[in-house]
């Protein structure tokens, strides 16, 4: 047995509980492992609430929180290839077996293994923020000297995209509120503070010829306002409004796959996707690691350590 936080139904934190579970059986295609992090998302409240179907695996009430980890392979199911056990490994918790537990499953075609030199803090952040970060900007294809705009920078989807792409040679202005200048700009990012200032207004005032490419972040309203600051709107790519496609931009292609998830890993071990990871709780305080990420109050990245 082991414990593991989760959600006995779907709703707000109010459903949110710890509990005991047997490690999982690693079914087909997936890896037992022992959890050393897991990394904390917004898709994680986004499924405690019910709004995004079809990554539970099906599995029964009480659910364990988290979609992304870092550990060690205690187990193999059938027809799995590239791990073994002992291996240390990172990836997507995809068929639902969560990752703020001790133990539990990932599904091994979206899971890699952890290079050497690389700590399993940093490989845990990298299978949603580091592989959307290339994602995006692998889809914008934008050369050396373009503009970006990445609106909702702070959080560690944000200055992930924004630590790549200055890393690429783009200059890059980002979008947040005052907290979360500081981080903002010690990655060489130009920030407007949407507390304080109209942010159309200010970005046109920096780029005034409109931007090369847009990376929203924060959807709503706020990709309402600076869609139109994009030269081609289909250079908007958003990675959490499914909206997009009625202002002209796109929604983010998303590769969830090991060759990504490698790539990720080689691109942090050059420097060049550095997650910034602000906070680290314990399993027991997984309550208010979720909390600071569902309040909006994060800046960075936020882990659990497990092991």
């Amino acid at each position: 047995m082991g414990q593991a936080w989760g959600f006995g139904r779907y709703g707000g934190p109010e459903v949110q509980e710890f509990f005991d579970r047997p490690d999982p059986v690693p079914g087909r295609g997936e890896v037992l492992i022992r959890v050393d992090v897991a990394g904390v998302n917004p898709l994680d409240h986004l499924l405690r609430s019910g709004l995004v179907d079809g990554l539970d695996g099906g599995r029964p009430f009480p659910r364990v929180l988290g979609m992304e980890a870092a550990g060690t392979v205690l187990a193999r199911g059938e027809d799995v290839n590239g791990l073994e056990v002992g291996d240390a490994v990172f990836g997507f918790a995809l068929t639902g077996g969560g990752t703020y537990a001790e133990t539990t499953v990932l599904s091994a075609p979206n899971t890699a293994r952890i290079p050497e030199g690389l700590s399993a803090t940093v490989a845990a952040t990298l299978p949603v923020a580091g592989t959307t970060a290339v994602d995006v900007l692998d889809q914008l294809g934008l050369p050396a000297g373009a503009t970006v705009l990445v609106n909702g920078v702070g959080g560690g989807v944000g200055l992930a995209v924004a630590r790549l792409a200055v890393g690429r040679e783009l200059r890059v202005i980002g979008t947040g509120s005052t907290a979360k200048r500081e981080h903002a700009e010690a990655i060489g990012v130009g920030f407007i503070d949407y507390t304080a200032e109209d942010v159309a207004a200010a970005a046109r005032e920096l780029v005034p010829d409109g931007f090369d490419g847009i990376v929203d972040l924060a959807g709503g309203a706020s990709l309402r306002t600076v869609a139109p600051l994009a030269q081609d709107p289909r250079n908007v790519i958003a990675v959490g409004d499914m909206s997009v496609p009625d202002l002209g931009g796109r929604f983010v292609e998303r590769r969830v796959d090991r060759e990504n998830l490698e790539r990720s890993a080689r691109l942090a071990l050059d420097g060049l996707l550095a997650p910034v990871i602000t906070a680290v709780h314990p399993l027991p305080d997984a309550p208010a690691a979720l909390a600071t990420v569902e309040n909006g109050h994060a800046s960075g990245k936020v882990v659990i350590k497990v092991g």
